[in-house]
């Protein structure tokens, strides 16, 4: 598919951020994006790259009324020689056509989505932040745009990508956080959308976010919807824990994201002697192994943080602290190897970044 590049008027150019402490994450926004529509009778059409701005969709769209919508999420990181590089988007390119299938939207083909990121990110290479901790944020998105208010599958559909500089996903940049556990809200049921990367998905957890602010919390770590028993994931991440020594994670269920991240951690411990598994965890025995001290650490993984430890558990009416409540040596080797491939500061043996300049 040609994906043609429009030009970008000098007048919308904007200015580049002079301070990247001040990037915070997502606010600020490059100068162009690329678009693709879709219709059952044309396939995906009219694919271009375009100076960013407002999309004008009619107020009947279908994705206001039923959530026709999923998204992606992954960044370009700026190496020491100046060449920017993405990390795996053809991972993050097949879970977005997992979500279209299970929200009946179209698969975005493969060109679409890998050269016209690929190309878009060249265009605004300038964007793409240089400072310790800073990235280019990458977030393709699909939806339903056809005007008509009726419950069936949207038959003109939309794509865009949008870039942003961003800095640190926690204000405290790489330090342990504070996490509530909760015992009433579900994100995700099983046969539900959880294992689809959804925007419904996200607004259904806002409300927990809340109240676990409220009472000094920064995450959520969410249980299984059926028996409020077995720990799923942490926020919007997936979650490890350190257990005697070896890590765990909970297995991938049809309730919650399989995250790119997540992956990549589960590959990369082999390579520096750890032991790795998959397996499911029961709060009640979180929490004893934790007072017990054979949780020795706990971390949530995601493209937008790459690694968060955690410091302290909240369930009901208790707090219990995560080993010494510091980052620990697992977690701290971990993060430096995974962003030290991401960045180009170590070899990359797996083949996992993707030089998009130079090209």
């Amino acid at each position: 598919m040609e994906i043609r590049i429009e030009p970008l008027p000098d007048a919308r150019r904007k200015a580049k951020v002079a301070d990247p402490a001040a990037l915070g994450f997502g606010r600020v926004f490059t100068d162009r994006m690329l678009t693709a529509h879709w219709e059952p009778s044309r396939g995906w059409h009219e694919a271009r790259i375009e100076p960013y701005g407002p999309i004008c969709l009619e107020p009947s769209a279908s994705v206001f009324h039923y959530g026709q919508e999923i998204f992606e999420g992954l960044k370009a990181y700026r190496w020491a020689d100046g060449s920017v590089a993405l990390f795996r988007p053809a991972m993050n390119w097949a879970r977005m056509n997992r979500s279209a299938a299970r929200l009946a939207l179209p698969e975005v083909p493969e060109q679409l989505f890998l050269d016209g990121i690929a190309e878009l990110v060249r265009l605004d290479r300038d964007w793409v932040p240089a400072a310790e901790g800073t990235s280019l944020y990458v977030r393709p998105t699909l939806f339903g745009e056809e005007p008509f208010l009726g419950v069936r599958p949207a038959e003109r559909c939309r794509f865009f990508v949008i870039l942003s500089p961003v800095g640190a996903y926690y204000a405290s940049g790489f330090a342990p956080v504070r996490i509530l556990v909760e015992d009433h809200y579900v994100r995700a049921a099983p046969g539900g959308t959880g294992m689809a990367k959804a925007g419904g998905n996200y607004a259904a957890s806002l409300v927990a976010g809340l109240k676990a602010k409220e009472r000094g919390y920064d995450q959520v770590l969410w249980l299984d919807a059926t028996e409020r028993r077995w720990v799923e994931e942490v926020g919007a991440m997936n979650i490890f824990f350190v257990v005697d020594g070896r890590l765990v994670t909970p297995p991938i269920t049809d309730s919650f994201l399989a995250g790119v991240t997540r992956d990549s951690i589960l590959r990369l411990a082999p390579t520096l002697g750890l032991e790795a598994e998959e397996r499911p965890v029961a709060i009640s025995d979180l929490l004893a192994d934790l007072r017990s001290g054979r949780v020795s650490e706990a971390f949530g993984t995601g493209t937008a943080a790459v690694v968060s430890p955690v410091g302290a558990l909240g369930y009901k009416d208790d707090e219990v602290s995560v080993g010494d409540g510091g980052v620990g040596p697992v977690t701290r080797r971990l993060y430096d190897t995974l962003t030290g491939i991401q960045y180009g500061r170590i070899p990359d043996p797996f083949g996992w970044t993707q030089r998009v300049w130079p090209a």
